[in-house]
Order: C-alpha cells, then sequence, then structure tokens
C-alpha cells in the first residue's frame, strides 16, 4: 500500500478516536477510493490488524 493511503488511514483512526467518526470516516474512505484494486487486499488486512485503534482510548 501507498505510503499516502496508510497516512491516511491512521489519521482515519486518529480522528475517530478522538470522537470526529464523521471525519474519520471521510478521510479513510477516500483513501480507500485512492487505492487501486490490488491494495484492497493489503488494506483490508491493515484494518483488520489495526481495528484497536480506531476504539482505544488515549489518556
Amino acid at each position: 500500500m501507498r505510503l499516502h493511503i496508510r497516512a491516511a488511514l491512521e489519521r482515519s483512526a486518529e480522528l475517530t478516536r478522538n470522537n470526529r467518526l464523521v471525519d474519520g470516516m471521510r478521510m479513510g474512505e477516500a483513501a480507500i477510493n485512492q487505492a487501486t484494486d490490488d491494495e484492497h487486499p493489503e488494506i483490508q488486512q491493515w484494518l483488520t490488524d489495526h481495528a484497536d485503534d480506531f476504539t482505544r482510548r488515549e489518556d
């Protein structure tokens, strides 16, 4: 997966954790829409591996 897509997914997770769900979803969707068909399986795996990144509370 290209670095800018990974960065957008990471930012999406950060926004979601900070109770900015709509912004996080928009950013994640935009990143996925920019991805090639070859990148989709890697994105799916990244999302599975990093599901806690979207829900973990920061102290």
